[in-house]
């Protein structure tokens, strides 16, 4: 309930464009006890659960650091996509702002001198299938030309793909175009062409994973994470090898796999000791532990 109450309060923060934890009758130097993280929904899951135990463990900021003040802490992190996440920092509604994505040099350039990025994990984009799909026993490999093909509309039919398949039609499932994966699946497999109109897009990484785990004819770039969790129980997706590689822990971290992307919190400003202790608690061993229990692969170092 908490963390629901902290998410409604920091979306009514941002639509009512009210910069996170500001007082203008404070001033610039005041104390502020709020912190808000805007952006990808594949970071969300993270932050937020970070958010809500490091909430309940220390309560108010004096309890971290005996030098801040006795005021509750406020963590608030609202999904919205990788581009919101840069531009809920750029027009002062986030103090974070999280993607799922390369940033951009122009927004890098946006955000100014005192722009400060934080790598939490690594994540890829499988290209997934419905485990149910007959595919799965004559195909375990497909080419990107192939996999553009299907995205594009161009294979519209499963026997386009493989002959052997009966004549269903292909069902395609993207992230919405605001999210960060949308963006890297572009530059990386589709190039100058457009993903078809006829595509189903998906709010979160967790619903597409969720929609080609419900369609047995169904394809998708399922975020590793996502995929990770999804087949957590039961086998409900087949990740294809992309020219050949597989998609693994291995293969991410090595670079091989080419269809991945960073998993990161970025901001215009050195942070305050409140933001500073809240992101040392991202990058410990709870963190650690968050990371890996959603999916991702850390981007940091286990602490000992």
């Amino acid at each position: 309930m908490k963390k629901f109450f902290a998410v409604l309060l920091a979306f009514i923060m941002v639509f009512s464009l009210v910069a996170c934890g500001t007082d203008s009758a404070e001033g610039d130097d005041a104390f502020r006890s709020n912190i808000l993280f805007c952006g990808s929904t594949s970071l969300y899951p993270i932050i937020s659960s970070l958010a809500s135990s490091f909430t309940d463990e220390y309560e108010t900021w004096d309890a971290v650091d005996s030098s801040l003040p006795n005021e509750n802490i406020s963590i608030y992190v609202a999904p919205g996509g990788s581009g919101v996440g840069v531009s809920s920092v750029l027009d002062g509604t986030a103090n974070y702002g999280m993607l799922a994505r390369a940033i951009k040099d122009t927004e890098k350039e946006s955000l100014g001198a005192d722009y400060h990025e934080y790598m939490v994990a690594k994540d890829a984009l499988t290209v997934s299938v419905n485990a149910q799909n007959p595919i799965t026993k004559t195909i375990d490999d497909m080419d990107t030309d192939t996999i553009r093909k299907i995205f594009a509309g161009e294979y519209s039919t499963w026997n386009q793909v493989d002959a052997s398949l009966p004549a269903e039609p292909i069902q395609v499932f993207i992230r919405d175009l605001s999210g960060g994966a949308y963006e890297v699946f572009q530059n990386t497999v589709m190039g100058d062409s457009e993903v078809t109109a006829s595509a189903t897009q998906s709010a979160s990484m967790t619903e597409l994973a969720t929609n080609i785990a419900n369609n047995k004819w169904a394809i998708g770039y399922a975020g590793y994470g996502a995929y990770t969790k999804a087949n957590a129980d039961s086998k409900v997706l087949f990740a294809m090898k992309v020219n050949g590689v597989e998609c693994n822990e291995d293969t991410i971290i090595s670079g091989d796999y080419k269809i991945q992307r960073p998993v990161m919190f970025v901001s215009n400003a050195a942070p305050t000791a409140a933001e500073q202790a809240f992101i040392d608690y991202i990058f410990s061993q709870k963190g650690y532990d968050v990371v890996v229990e959603n999916g991702y692969i850390p981007a940091f170092t286990q602490s000992k």
